[in-house]
């Protein structure tokens, strides 16, 4: 069964785009393509939930919120 997960992705100054899972601490990559960064990111998915299966449950995002200071 397939698990679904939210991948936050940006663009740094360079033109890298950038992905991160917040589900999965430590999980993230970069390309400079999209197409290639989705097949990085569910790449890093992958190895990450073999390691986090040996150490800690999943935790679940529940948002992401801009907050102006």
């Amino acid at each position: 069964m397939a698990k679904e997960f939210t991948v936050i992705i940006e663009k740094d100054e360079e033109g890298y785009f950038i992905a991160e899972v917040p589900e999965l601490k430590g999980c993230h990559t970069q390309a400079k393509s999209l197409d290639t960064l989705m097949e990085r990111i569910k790449e890093a998915i992958q190895l990450c939930l073999e390691v986090e299966k040996k150490k800690h449950p999943l935790t679940h995002l529940v948002g992401v919120q801009k907050i102006a200071v």
